[in-house]
């Protein structure tokens, strides 16, 4: 008997072709698509309120008979670092992604999916590469002050 620890992961269930594990695995992907979804939205909120809260408090100082702030940095270190998170649990999410789409679609899997690789790409992926790109642009303009 093989140790089970140095089994291929993939062979550790029998695999049979039928309409339930059929659609059981399509369940599975789609359940993929969904949280990678849910990061966009995380990554989304997290960015845009850390650009958000600098530019409300740098026009909360703009006003009239405003008292002048206590750490006038700390809100812009407060916005590039949430907008720092959104990027890296962005990039995270893509790898994770992408480890989860090829353990679905190797090994033993793939007879399962009753379908060919082509064809399956999810337009959430570049979305999520945009928004890391957006992402980088809101952190390098309130960084070096271009918005």
């Amino acid at each position: 008997m093989a140790d089970p620890s140095t089994a291929d992961s993939a062979a550790r269930f029998e695999v049979r072709v039928t309409a339930d594990s059929h659609f059981g695995w399509i369940r599975t992907r789609l359940s993929v698509e969904r949280t990678m979804m849910s990061w966009l939205r995380t990554a989304t909120a997290l960015i845009g309120f850390g650009f958000a809260i600098v530019q409300y408090f740098n026009h909360l100082q703009d006003i009239p008979g405003a008292r002048p702030a206590y750490l006038p940095t700390a809100p812009e270190f407060l916005g590039l670092a949430l907008i720092s998170c959104g990027v890296v649990a962005l990039v995270i999410a893509i790898w994770q992604y992408h480890w989860t789409l090829r353990y679905l679609w190797g090994g033993s899997f793939a007879s399962i999916a009753g379908m060919t690789k082509e064809g399956t790409q999810s337009p959430v992926l570049a979305v999520a590469v945009l928004l890391i790109f957006i992402g980088l642009f809101a952190f390098f303009a309130l960084l070096f002050r271009l918005s």
